[in-house]
């Protein structure tokens, strides 16, 4: 009989070699000896075996370029970015070495005056340095300028900051364009111009308020007037450079609020929230920083203020703590009226004032840049 190729007996007689019988096309399969896979097998089959690198089989032109610079390459720096560079760097230094100027001609300046002085330049509430022996102090003036600035910033922060959140969030767009053009011309109007107009136009009616402050919050020490009258106050000179610096610390609050993430305030609306939470867990934190810094702006410029503080105070040198009362003078008031009239040693009692309100600024600004670091969460920069 004649077995045909492909036929069970036949590949049982060709890969076993013994002859296949019923018995042995039926035995179960457990009873089947284990296969085992060899590692000729695997790699048969295309895998690669144990403890065998694997070999790659990427064309050559399709294996892209080894790019890793070496371990003392240096990179490549253009010539643009050079130039840049060195001329930030030098913008830098020379604005710490004008400000190192600056101090040290205040101070050499200064000391002759300072040391013809008899009063103690830092208690003595007068001013007479032209005088013979000079006498006079920065007591009284620093602290007109301390308390008609920080008057100032009570009054328009507040203020500075409901008109920038309401161009930014409430008004409609062309109503907020219009307002934010008229907030930014404001701030470009000169200090003389709103010295007069508080001189002329503020003063004269502003004696009805001061009065009405004084009979209804008499009995708090700061509108208190005692026996005197109302007049040309610090409380008149606060309105004045709350009015000046409005503006600036708007138009910075605006830009810092226009720059909160719109994903952060479309989540707090979508998880529930009215629009006023939405402004105080969302556009509030996120824009504390920037407020700061425009607070401690308008807090540099209503404390430098000159000609508008000039115009509104009949400068006095004495502390009081009422004022509703006409008295009161600032550094820079007191800078601007004396110095045209002011001998040697007068001048240099000026510049030595300058001198105080140089380093009151600065500690003002250090106080500021350290209140924003601790702010640094909510400005975008932290991560």
């Amino acid at each position: 009989m004649t077995t045909e190729p492909g036929s069970p007996a036949d590949a049982g007689s060709r890969g076993t070699g013994s002859p296949t019988t019923p018995e042995a096309a039926t035995a179960p399969a457990a009873e089947a000896a284990p296969t085992s896979t060899t590692p000729t097998d695997i790699t048969a089959a295309g895998a690669t075996p144990p403890g065998v690198a694997p070999t790659d089989t990427t064309p050559p032109e399709l294996v892209p370029p080894d790019i890793t610079p070496p371990a003392d390459a240096k990179p490549k720096v253009g010539l643009a970015d050079v130039v840049f560079k060195n001329l930030t760097r030098t913008a830098g230094v020379s604005l710490l070495v004008l400000i190192a100027l600056i101090a040290i001609f205040l101070v050499l300046r200064a000391t002759d005056a300072l040391s013809a002085n008899t009063g103690n330049f830092l208690t003595t509430e007068e001013w007479r340095a032209n005088a013979d022996p000079p006498v006079f102090g920065v007591a009284a003036l620093l602290f007109g300028t301390l308390v008609s600035a920080v008057g100032a910033l009570l009054i328009a922060v507040p203020v500075a900051v409901g008109i920038a959140l309401f161009i930014t969030i409430y008004a409609p767009r062309r109503l907020a364009s219009g307002l934010g053009f008229i907030v930014d011309l404001l701030a470009a109007v000169p200090s003389v111009i709103y010295g007069l107009w508080g001189l002329i136009v503020l003063a004269p009616h502003f004696n009805g308020t001061q009065s009405w402050l004084a009979d209804y919050f008499g009995w708090i020490p700061l509108f208190d007037t005692g026996a005197g009258t109302v007049g040309r106050s610090m409380f008149l000179a606060s309105v004045v450079l709350a009015i000046m610096i409005l503006p600036i610390v708007a138009a910075i609050s605006r830009e810092v609020f226009s720059q909160v993430p719109i994903t952060h305030r479309e989540a707090a609306l979508a998880l529930g929230a009215t629009r006023w939470e939405m402004i105080r867990t969302a556009v509030i934190p996120y824009g504390k920083p920037g407020v700061i810094s425009a607070s401690m702006l308008g807090l540099g410029r209503a404390m430098g203020e000159t000609i508008a503080v000039a115009l509104v105070l009949p400068a006095s040198f004495n502390i009081s703590w009422k004022i509703l009362t006409p008295a009161g003078n600032t550094i820079a008031a007191n800078v601007a009226n004396g110095f045209g009239e002011a001998n040697d040693i007068g001048k240099g009692a000026l510049i030595a004032s300058g001198l105080v309100l140089f380093v009151v600024t600065m500690v003002v600004n250090m106080i500021a840049r350290a209140v924003i670091a601790r702010r640094r969460e909510f400005s975008g920069r932290a991560a």
